[in-house]
């Protein structure tokens, strides 16, 4: 009876074109990628290519100190912001007391950087108390005097909240903002913040029925100054918008602007109720189903949820606009949707006509934290390369030499395996060089010194790749097996001393990607990279192609110039098993 086969094996064996064939098409789609994305060369580390330095002053205006523990977890949070995946090559370091240096690589978005590492990212959740559309928008005159809005006013593109089940009422639904009405409505609103319900729990909130009487005591001194504030504010004119609400704690009653589908509108906003500190993660999604396009998604911490399950609870009592609350960052009303129930889950969205790179950059300034400082902007500067060209031209030398010498090596020693080994290395070389420039734009990764460093030591991890399963192949052809069984009997041996040997390598770059800051992540994430790539390269291309080149007369019949010639290994003679002779029966007679 015939032993079964291995069906795995036996097809891979049998059809190794297919897998060469595989792995090639993954190259040309790779390569056509690169060309179509118009990034064809690696994005250069600040040492080798040059960029931008950004100089930033603290300021001391968010009542904490500038102090050593301050300086050293804003640099924390700046790096992540611009760095998070370690291998941007974007420096940040402190200089003196209160600046604080931000280099950031040649090709990078740099404008999108400064406004990520300047960003304060201070995040609240307020109860609105009053609003009104500005400029342009305020002069239209209102064809409905409705002192409020209700919950069947027209809709607008403002954002919503996970589970809030209503929509911002527009100008058209609020009485046109002359300065007395827009006196009454502040003055009525902060009658409502300063009511004892409110102050146990700083919502803002005011029940339908806190209309002021005439018997209701005169506004306060700050409260006539708020009121006067507000009527002056014009959040259509830039100078005056970031202005608004300027110095404020999170505990004062202060004022805002927000872009509501460009309309600007002014607000009076309460204390805050929740901030960012609360928020434990964000992302930015697309919302396809209620075609509101992109969105941050946050997700609040078990206080957190609390607290927007109890300030949502309140405003849903209340009449427009104090049954909204505006999600400030930063100073300025991102939104201000309002809510028909309290939402409960630990979840939320902010939506707000975002572009992708908008939502991502805000999630990403959410899920950092806050900067404990705010800074100031004090100079932007073009640096030059700080190894420059030279460096870089000695490092490609040097790795230019190293193969040189591997090839050599090959050559003399293996023949005409040599060009298996050769091809497997312009392959591994293909592969790095495409996946490093469609990294660039992807995550950001830029090649700086230490990278080329780890990108020449892979040569030999990839060369002694080859070594091994060149050696294991001799050792078959020694014990007399003919070239095509002692290829497929030594691969499984082969392949384990690989993957042993590559899995200590990619363990030692791991380790040294999470252990180091700065450039020598960028060498332990090369290194981990065409480690990576040794392995598929030698699956998918090296072991296909050598069976390939088993069937050919010029290795089979071991040519003394194959690298393969069975005397000059000094092979033994073929095994040949001998049959024993069949034991002769006697009869009896």
């Amino acid at each position: 009876m015939a032993a079964p086969k291995r069906g795995r094996s036996a097809s891979a064996q049998s059809k190794p074109g297919r897998t060469l064939a595989l792995i090639l098409i993954a190259m040309v789609a790779l390569t056509g990628g690169m060309f179509l994305s118009g990034h064809t060369t690696p994005r250069l580390g600040i040492d080798l290519a040059g960029g931008t330095s950004i100089t930033l002053e603290a300021k001391a205006d968010q009542g904490s100190a500038i102090n050593k523990a301050n300086m050293d977890t804003a640099v924390d949070i700046m790096n992540r912001r611009v760095n998070g995946l370690g291998v941007s090559e974007a420096e940040v370091q402190t200089q003196g007391d209160r600046n604080i240096i931000v280099n950031i690589p040649k090709g990078t978005n740099s404008k999108e950087a400064r406004d990520q590492v300047g960003t304060t990212a201070k995040l609240y959740f307020r109860p609105v108390l009053a609003q009104d559309a500005t400029g342009s928008a305020a002069a239209t005159p209102s064809p409905s005097a409705s002192a409020s809005g209700s919950s069947t006013a027209s809709p607008s593109p403002s954002a919503s909240k996970s589970g809030s089940t209503g929509e911002k009422a527009t100008s058209s639904s609020s009485p046109s903002p002359t300065a007395s009405s827009q006196g009454r409505a502040v003055t009525d609103a902060l009658k409502a913040d300063s009511t004892p319900s409110v102050s146990a729990s700083p919502t803002g909130s005011a029940s339908p029925s806190a209309a002021p009487s005439s018997s209701a005591p005169a506004p306060s001194a700050a409260d006539a100054k708020l009121q006067a504030q507000y009527a002056a504010l014009d959040c259509s004119k830039k100078a005056q918008r970031t202005k608004a609400g300027d110095g404020a704690k999170p505990t004062d009653t202060t004022l805002g602007c927000g872009d509501i589908d460009g309309v600007w509108y002014k607000y009076v906003l309460g204390p805050a109720a929740v901030d960012g500190t609360e928020v434990k993660k964000a992302q930015a999604v697309f919302d396809t189903q209620n075609a509101a396009g992109w969105q941050v998604t946050m997700t609040f911490t078990g206080k957190g949820a609390k607290k927007f399950a109890d300030i949502t609870g309140q405003l849903a009592k209340n009449t427009q606009p104090q049954n909204e609350f505006g999600i400030v960052l930063d100073g300025e009303v991102v939104s201000s949707p309002y809510v028909s129930s309290s939402i409960t889950g630990g979840s939320a969205q902010i939506s707000g006509s975002f572009t992708q790179e908008e939502a991502q950059n805000l999630s990403n300034m959410l899920s950092y934290g806050a900067l404990p400082l705010s800074f100031q902007e004090q100079s932007v500067t073009t640096v030059t390369a700080a190894l420059g060209g030279e460096q870089l031209h000695a490092g490609l030398l040097a790795g230019a030499i190293g193969l040189l010498l591997v090839v050599i090596y090959l050559v003399a020693y293996y023949r005409g395996l040599s060009l298996v080994a050769m091809a497997s290395l312009l392959a591994s070389a293909i592969l790095t060089y495409v996946i490093m420039s469609l990294l660039g734009p992807t995550i950001g990764f830029a090649l700086n010194l230490p990278a080329v460093c780890g990108a020449i030591v892979a040569i030999g991890i990839t060369a002694d790749s080859f070594i091994v399963y060149f050696e294991r192949i001799r050792d078959e052809i020694r014990e007399g097996r003919t070239l095509r069984p002692a290829v497929e009997r030594a691969w499984p041996r082969a392949r384990r001393t690989i993957l042993v040997s590559d899995f200590v390598s990619f363990l030692a770059a791991a380790v040294l990607f999470v252990v180091t800051v700065g450039k020598v992540q960028g060498f332990a994430f090369t290194l981990g990279l065409t480690t990576v790539l040794d392995v598929v390269v030698v699956f998918f291309f090296t072991k296909p192609l050598m069976t390939l080149l088993a069937r050919r007369k010029f290795f089979a019949s071991g040519h003394k110039w194959s690298g393969l010639d069975p005397k000059g290994l000094g092979a033994q003679p073929p095994l040949r098993r001998t049959r024993r002779p069949a034991p002769v029966e006697t009869k009896e007679a």
